[in-house]
């Protein structure tokens, strides 16, 4: 079973990385213009994050759908699944963009420095115009998963990455043609320009990934007319199971959207430094993601099979391979703190606050990948709206509350140990701290869906041999 995980999680984790190192590639070379545009990039791509990932969250609904169905070999449903989450995808659009667009409501929040503003705000209109195409994308992306066929995801995000450089270098530093301005500079803003460019290209090489495969044309994905009207039931269904993803992710995000719009108040550098622990923060995350998704993947094949007993062996399996992976990945998070802040900036102040912030992810990355796998096998069950209750109260009360009384609380007094949670290290502290207790919450969600199911199952043998 583990080599089953393995297999699947691989290319996701590649996929994902490709993803992540997006957003890496943006930081680094924002970094050598200014620290205002690192704090530009961080806080547009907090608030674009915390839009598309809740939006994406509740198109994640058609992973554990299609994936049961394919364990079970209804390949029609899972072609009737796909149509309808493309019509969600269009639909989901709208307010997404909308929210983007309104630039002026994240700026009055995080009352950036004006410098920080300009560039933010011209970030977030680019990231509305590419938010369509990565809302369709996320369609292909979740139906690729679930039948297991992550490559295709897999190779259209490394050409997407080897394209970042390029556009970014394009946009930032503009094009000139003797005395013709054929693209105009735009600093860091470029990086939103081109995420969005990429997004539309990935967009059609899936098109392509989806007539190149037999399996779509038997799902009757490929043809003319695959896009049946909607469907008023299935939309419902996918909402009442994508809503609770779709908040949680938000719930998740959020909080850390909020973290850099209070710590935006503190100056460049303090924004900048938890944009590089967060970036990174990120990229590990990428490890348990990417063995969480196999996980849910494999487990709901299970479950669609009529295989309970295989499902919770599978479980198990991505569990014992995550912790492993995160208490490796944290050791060397902690150990390499101060050259991985380096590789980000050449400014040493910057380096110096990013550092402890750091020793910090080190920590936080454990309990990240925990819930995580809890949270994803979970989905797997189609259980969703209880894991949502569980971020709400950790992340948002202990997460996002205590990261504020600590660090503009007890942060600001005059007691000797408050440097430590002063600033970006209490919201860390108290991220990391909500991080367990949510991990906690659905561990034990899970425990007594199975101690249910133990319990269904001992009845079950009992009504048919009243004997025993």
């Amino acid at each position: 079973m583990t080599r089953d995980i393995l297999r699947l999680a691989w290319p996701v984790f590649v996929g994902q990385l490709a993803v992540m190192l997006n957003g890496v590639v943006d930081t680094v070379m924002a970094g050598r213009l200014s620290a205002v545009d690192v704090a530009a990039i961080g806080l547009g791509a907090s608030i674009y994050v915390s839009v598309y990932i809740g939006l994406m969250g509740v198109l994640l609904a058609l992973s554990p759908v299609v994936a049961q169905h394919y364990g079970a070999e209804r390949f029609e449903q899972i072609g009737l699944e796909t149509r309808q989450a493309v019509w969600l995808a269009l639909l989901l659009m709208v307010p997404g963009c909308l929210a983007l667009a309104w630039t002026d409501l994240w700026l009055a929040l995080s009352e950036p420095p004006p410098e920080v503003a300009a560039v933010a705000r011209v970030y977030l209109w680019a990231a509305a115009a590419g938010l369509p195409a990565a809302l369709l994308f996320r369609v292909f992306h979740a139906l690729s998963n679930a039948v297991a066929r992550p490559k295709a995801v897999m190779a259209i995000n490394l050409a997407g990455a080897a394209l970042k450089v390029p556009l970014n270098a394009l946009f930032m530093y503009g094009w000139q043609h003797g005395d013709a301005t054929l693209v105009p500079a735009l600093g860091g803003a470029g990086c939103g320009v081109a995420s969005a460019i990429i997004a539309w290209l990935s967009v059609l090489l899936a098109l392509g990934a989806l007539r190149a495969d037999p399996l779509y044309r038997r799902a009757g994905l490929v043809g003319g007319g695959w896009l049946a009207r909607p469907d008023p039931a299935r939309l419902r269904a996918l909402l009442a199971l994508g809503g609770p993803i779709g908040a949680s992710y938000m719930v998740e995000v959020t909080s850390f959207t909020f973290m850099a719009l209070f710590l935006a108040r503190l100056g460049a550098t303090t924004a900048a430094s938890h944009q590089i622990a967060a970036n990174l923060a990120a990229l590990a995350y990428m490890v348990p993601l990417a063995i969480a998704t196999a996980t849910s993947v494999l487990v709901a094949q299970s479950l669609g099979a009529a295989q309970p007993a295989q499902a919770r062996a599978r479980a198990w399996a991505g569990i014992r391979i995550a912790l492993a992976c995160a208490a490796a990945i944290g050791a060397a998070l902690f150990v390499a703190r101060e050259p991985l802040a380096a590789l980000y900036t050449t400014d040493s102040t910057l380096v110096a606050a990013a550092a402890p912030l750091l020793a910090l992810v080190a920590a936080f990355h454990l309990f990240d990948a925990a819930q995580a796998m809890c949270s994803f096998i979970l989905r797997a069950y189609r259980i969703t709206a209880l894991p949502m209750l569980v971020y709400v109260l950790s992340l948002w009360g202990v997460g996002l509350g205590g990261g504020w009384w600590l660090a503009f609380g007890i942060g600001t007094s005059a007691r000797p140990w408050a440097p430590l949670v002063a600033g970006a290290r209490g919201f860390w502290t108290a991220s990391g701290l909500s991080l367990a207790l949510a991990a906690a919450g659905l561990a034990a969600i899970l425990a007594r869906l199975w101690r249910r199911a133990e319990d269904d199952q001992l009845r079950g043998a009992i009504d048919r041999n009243p004997s025993r």
